[in-house]
């Protein structure tokens, strides 16, 4: 008896499923313009270097604090520029590779030992998952940016070392998760047959269980990376983030504090960057939820 595994699932198969998958998300209007503006945020990201005239740390002495659409002898400012008269259109389109990069490594290493932890919960139960379940509870029971500056304060603070402590705080949910859908797979049918054709465990695990919990997973993953992105822009606003000169919008934020009242777009333009990147990509995740979960699929 052979197990039915994503490498042996015809192409047409494969394609019908994403044309379906493709069907449900765009009757979403929000999840698709989510998807567009995610896109554009990307590709500015991707491209920063030919979009920007200036450096990101180069500081201009005789423009300090000038307003958008400032012309000098440097070239045109376009968002204006900082308390040090650096460029803010190339921070900002520098800083969303480090809000970008953020958002995948705290999602990688959370979705990573979540699910792991979640597969061994679910799938031997007993006393491994109390142990691991009760560890998962005592971290879900401190607010997620409180443990991060605990956590923060022990590492020392640094971008890297924000980006560990927000992955350790977010993977209980994707344990969590991932036992409640190992719990609710592991008895059926063709998990049944794949044991008895002499699967073991870890192919159990692995290559039959979790190719079908992977929907909530997906999901969960999506949030993850928008409030990964809202918690280190916090954390570099306490400063415990990104340190300066880095071009991280939490950190920007901070810088502009004192200048809140006399030079506005110091504070604006990286606080609707923060906005705009996390509403697009909750707008995502409401799409992928729509177009994964069964139940929530309109006819």
């Amino acid at each position: 008896m052979s197990e039915v595994t994503e490498t042996n699932i015809p192409a047409g198969t494969r394609r019908e499923q994403l044309a379906e998958f493709w069907f449900y998300f765009k009757e979403n209007r929000g999840a698709v313009v989510g998807l567009t503006v995610f896109i554009l945020v990307v590709l500015a990201a991707t491209f920063a270097p030919l979009l920007s005239s200036f450096s990101p740390d180069v500081q201009y002495r005789d423009v300090l604090l000038a307003p958008p659409m400032t012309d000098s002898a440097h070239g045109h400012f376009w968002l204006g520029t900082d308390a040090v008269g650096r460029d803010m259109l190339s921070r900002l389109l520098f800083g969303a590779r480090y809000s970008l990069f953020v958002g995948v490594v705290v999602v990688l290493l959370a979705l990573s030992v979540g699910v792991v932890l979640g597969l061994l919960a679910g799938w031997f139960g007993g006393w491994v998952d109390t142990v691991i379940m009760r560890v998962m509870d005592v971290i879900l029971a401190f607010p997620s940016l409180l443990l991060a500056l605990v956590f923060v304060a022990i590492l020392g603070p640094g971008l890297i070392n924000a980006m560990i402590a927000i992955a350790i705080v977010y993977q209980p949910h994707f344990a969590r998760l991932t036992r409640g859908a190992v719990l609710s797979e592991r008895n059926k049918d063709y998990v049944m047959a794949a044991r008895v054709a002499g699967a073991g465990n870890m192919r159990l695990m692995f290559r039959t269980v979790l190719p079908n919990c992977l929907a909530p997973l997906i999901v969960q993953g999506t949030l993850s990376f928008s409030n990964a992105i809202l918690d280190v822009a916090a954390l570099g606003f306490l400063g415990l983030g990104a340190q300066p000169p880095t071009p991280e919008w939490g950190t920007m934020l901070s810088e502009a504090r004192e200048f809140i009242l006399r030079a506005w777009w110091v504070v604006t333009f990286p606080g609707l960057a923060i906005l705009i990147t996390v509403l697009a990509i909750n707008l995502m995740g409401d799409g992928l939820r729509d177009a994964l979960d069964p139940k929530l699929k309109r006819s």
